[in-house]
């Protein structure tokens, strides 16, 4: 089966916080593993990572605790930061994610004194959280929300308090979401003297038609003039997101969609697939018979031929909805696939800080009460730092759904020695028949083809001759953001990753029989499904 990815940036905010993008991907919402024999897997990217194990609104929602940090516990440095800015023209009729609309003019007095509250708000927060380690911030992503609609003096006052707390590195990628129709060539430039290194435009269509049945806030002479002022603008790196399985939206279109795509010769491409969630008018509208989407097998096909078209242009598939040029990969997307820690602030924002994920509350009037408790606290606190450590369990869960969901894929030498031989062994029974179907494939440490059992058998030899470090552990590649040059870390260790296209398109199923092969007992926000 296919899996429908919800465009997002943040985690209910899922798909742009983590594809970067996130990001995937703001309030991430839990993985409801159901039954493990057969998993209805919700998840994609990274902002759907920190959707795996998120922590709901109502619980981010309780006073913040003034528990400190364990005295035993060893913090690795957290470089990367998610900041949510939820300002909208208007909100799409597909969207779920926590957004603010202000209208069709965001230059209002009345308006940008709220952004100016919201923007106050958010840098006590900052000024409130814990610094883990000691190392400077080398990501950070405004995601939303239209980040774009922000006057850029207060993006200042954020990237500003960001360096003050935790530091920002000279070199560090900075990425900010934009919609057409909400900037300018000037803007852009002054975007970039600030430090911002990389751009991620949400166009999702190149068809007015589509555009305004899905409610976008812009339309198509909006999207030809934002191509123009990004490459007039001279931005070192930008992403052209689009959006498959529209209503209405027919083979024919999507093959045009992509070639505009190609030809508007952005750095790095996100193809998302419409996922209709509850509470939007697209999905009141679907209940009423009302609205009616492409069956699952178009979406196959376009998702194929998505892959295909991207790739004979040069784009490289690194994560299930990304494809980039190289050295332009989304390097703070690597950062939710990978499991790193990282911040997040502002309005249903998820962070994964020692071991702990945390949602922030969604709607406005909570989130700044709590950050207002959270201030009372002394600023020596941790958000959600009352919370569980991830079971060895979860994190063996995750790593298996997020590295399968990448090019490099899994690397297995690192699977046993951070899980353990037995691990090894159960992930390999599973995959075993898939790579017979021709959609796992395995990889020596040179990177060439080879059977599950010859890699498993060198996973072991590497494993006891020389330890690897945890794999939540990585360091970030050297060179971020004005180098042009990302989380190239491939993998050098024997490891399996899927077949592309036909096992990014089977992922679903492939990844439930891994789980269900472990037969794992997930807890959920304190309740236990299996």
């Amino acid at each position: 089966m296919y899996l429908r990815v919800v465009r997002s940036p943040s985690v209910s905010i899922t798909a742009r916080q983590a594809v970067g993008v996130l990001p995937l991907p703001t309030s991430p919402k839990p993985l409801q593993l159901g039954h493990i024999s057969r998993l209805d897997i919700k998840a994609a990217t990274a902002s759907a990572l920190a959707a795996s194990a998120a922590v709901n609104s109502r619980v981010a929602a309780e006073p913040a605790s003034t528990s400190k940090m364990p005295g035993d516990f060893t913090v690795a440095d957290v470089q990367s930061a998610y900041i949510h800015l939820p300002f909208c023209k208007r909100k799409c009729f597909y969207c779920d994610f926590p957004v603010e609309a202000v209208g069709r003019d965001p230059t209002a007095p009345k308006v940008e004194a709220r952004m100016r509250a919201y923007v106050d708000t958010v840098i006590r927060e900052m000024e409130a959280t814990r610094r883990l380690g000691t190392g400077t911030l080398r990501t950070v992503f405004f995601g939303g929300g239209t980040p774009s609609l922000l006057p850029p003096s207060l993006l200042e006052l954020l990237l500003n308090a960001l360096n003050a707390q935790f530091g920002l590195a000279p070199d560090a990628e900075v990425s900010l979401e934009a919609d057409p129709g909400t900037f300018n060539v000037q803007r852009l430039r002054q975007y970039r003297q600030l430090g911002v290194t990389r751009l991620s435009v949400g166009v999702q269509a190149f068809q007015q038609e589509l555009l305004e049945a899905c409610g976008r806030g812009h339309d198509l002479p909006d999207v030809l003039a934002a191509v123009e002022a990004v490459h007039a603008a001279g931005m070192p790196s930008w992403s052209l997101d689009l959006i498959s399985g529209l209503p209405g939206l027919t083979a024919e279109a999507w093959r045009y969609s992509l070639q505009r795509a190609v030809e508007a010769a952005p750095d790095h491409v996100s193809v998302y697939d419409l996922q209709v969630e509850e509470g939007t008018p697209f999905e009141r509208w679907q209940r009423a018979g009302q609205l009616r989407l492409p069956p699952d097998d178009a979406a196959v096909e376009m998702y194929g031929e998505a892959s295909e078209l991207l790739r004979a242009a040069g784009y490289e598939h690194y994560e299930v909805s990304n494809y980039a040029r190289p050295g332009h990969r989304c390097a703070h997307n690597q950062v939710y696939w990978r499991g790193l820690p990282y911040y997040a602030f502002g309005l249903g924002a998820a962070s994964y800080l020692a071991g702990r994920r945390f949602s922030r509350p969604t709607r406005m009037r909570e989130y700044t009460a709590w950050v207002d408790t959270l201030k009372l606290n002394g600023g020596d606190t941790l958000p959600g730092g009352y919370l569980p450590e991830e079971s060895q369990e979860e994190l063996l869960l995750d790593t298996i759904m997020l590295r399968l969901r990448t090019a490099d894929g899994l690397d297995l030498a690192q699977l046993r020695n951070r899980f353990g031989s037995e691990a090894l062994t159960t992930a390999l029974r599973a995959l075993a028949p898939h790579e017979r179907r021709g959609t796992v494939l395995a990889l020596d440490g040179q990177g060439r083809p080879c059977s599950l059992a010859e890699a498993a058998m060198d996973a072991a030899k590497e494993a006891t001759t020389a330890p690897l470090p945890p794999l939540d552990a990585l360091p970030p590649a050297a060179g971020l953001g004005k180098a042009q040059v990302d989380f190239q870390q491939r993998s050098r260790g024997p490891r399996v990753r899927l077949s592309d296209p036909r096992g990014f398109l089977l992922s679903n199923d492939i990844i439930s029989d891994v789980f269900a092969e472990f037969d794992i007992t997930k807890h959920t926000n304190g309740k236990r499904t299996t």
